[in-house]
């Protein structure tokens, strides 16, 4: 679900950064607020940062006394992406295995859908791996695939996932499943 929110932050500008009067340019300050929310990526609460739309006040700066870095308290709104369990979302397949499919929707990197969670799909193993269903519709690498989402995790530290969700999908349900674009299997004649 998509939300804005408004964020509290504080930016560290270093010694290094200020100008021949000591003061901090508003230009350099925003850059490291982009920069501390790139890297910060989501949050538990407010889901992914997508982009600042409003810039609401920046604080009077705060030296820090050992090393001259100067702290500032800025309040802005965010649009933001938090997934929901029981929401309709698409994504693409990046990852076909015979127990199911990971897929990939905006920001979201881990979306595992289950083998056991798609009715009357049928793993073939061929050369390229792939879900097959009675009406030959496909799902594999590359597909574009409606599913809801069964369940979301907040993960803050895992193998090499720092900061991100994991959702569980499922094909449960009408008009979920393989999505055909316009043009992308019609047969030209």
């Amino acid at each position: 679900m998509f939300g804005e929110v408004e964020v509290c932050s504080t930016v560290r500008i270093i010694a290094e950064n200020l100008d021949r009067n000591g003061l901090v340019p508003q230009r350099s300050i925003v850059t490291h607020l982009l920069k501390d929310l790139l890297s910060m990526k989501a949050s538990k609460d407010h889901g992914y940062f997508l982009a600042v739309t409003n810039l609401k006040s920046i604080g009077k700066g705060e030296v820090v006394n050992k090393s001259g870095d100067v702290l500032f308290h800025v309040e802005f709104k965010c649009r933001t992406f938090m997934p929901m369990k029981g929401e309709i979302l698409q994504g693409v397949v990046h990852r076909t295995f015979r127990h199911g499919v990971l897929l990939r929707c905006g920001p979201v990197k881990y979306i595992f859908l289950s083998a056991r969670k798609m009715p009357n799909y049928q793993y073939t193993s061929e050369e390229n791996p792939v879900f097959l269903n009675d009406e030959l519709a496909r799902i594999e690498n590359n597909v574009l695939v409606r599913f809801s989402v069964l369940d979301v995790r907040w993960i803050e530290k895992m193998w090499d996932m720092r900061r991100d969700f994991m959702m569980l999908a499922s094909l449960v349900g009408d008009s979920l499943g393989p999505i055909s674009l316009c043009g992308s299997d019609e047969l030209d004649l």
